[in-house]
């Protein structure tokens, strides 16, 4: 990979930015705890990220209007409570999505962007809600990025082409080539690849890639190495 030729890094927000895990396990045990549910906030979390996954792909598909990123997290949250017959009132539901907007970035991220500010365009390209983003961004990271992109642009959810050409070419004024993918979510880096980026996959936690010929330009465990890779 030739670092001279890209000069926009665009970052997925949750899970690579943002600890999701770490900032909603406490919120779900607190949850679980009150309903004397069975099930441990671990599994719980791993049920309702791996269901929220496939409402977005779901609603992408089926091309019935965008519903947004929140939506298709509370129609998740739902579908994980069903599962494991926990009995929940919608006002509940309604609660606990309030947890979203307490999420943290991992600690090594504000440092790293610090060290790659004057080298690159820094800019989220996130399957987010423009208003939660802009949270979540001024908020919660508390970083001033060069633009935030929400897939709600483009009417799908990433990992369809359409939205990295659209971040690319219609918002950066970049060939696809000059724009590097920041992700720790394997089909979002696969699906930038598809499209031209280059890309850099944030694997913190040894997680196996896509069975796919479109594979990361760079794997990394963390931002302090993907600083260490871009800059020095």
């Amino acid at each position: 990979m030739e670092k001279s030729e890209i000069k926009a890094l665009t970052f997925d927000l949750f899970g690579t930015i943002l600890d999701l895990g770490g900032s909603l396990k406490p919120y779900i045990a607190e949850f679980l705890k009150a309903k004397d549910a069975p099930i441990a906030a671990d599994r719980f979390w791993d049920q309702w990220r791996a269901r929220q996954r496939i409402e977005q792909y779901q609603d992408t598909l089926v091309m019935l209007g965008h519903s947004g990123y929140l939506e298709t997290v509370r129609r998740a949250f739902v579908y994980v409570l069903n599962l494991n017959k926990i009995q929940t009132s919608g006002e509940e539901v309604q609660d606990f999505m309030g947890a979203w907007d307490m999420l943290s970035p991992f600690p090594e991220v504000l440092p790293a962007l610090e060290r790659l500010k004057s080298h690159y365009q820094l800019v989220i390209l996130s399957n987010g809600d423009p208003h939660f983003l802009d949270h979540l961004a001024q908020n919660r990271v508390r970083w001033e990025f060069d633009d935030i992109i929400s897939v709600t642009d483009v009417g799908a959810f990433k990992p369809h082409p359409a939205v990295y050409r659209y971040a690319a070419i219609s918002r950066l004024r970049l060939k696809v080539e000059e724009c590097l993918m920041v992700s720790a979510n394997s089909f979002d880096v696969m699906g930038a690849k598809v499209c031209g980026y280059k890309s850099a996959f944030i694997n913190r936690y040894e997680l196996p890639y896509e069975d796919s010929p479109y594979l990361p330009d760079l794997t990394v465990p963390d931002f302090t190495e993907l600083a260490d890779v871009l800059v020095d």
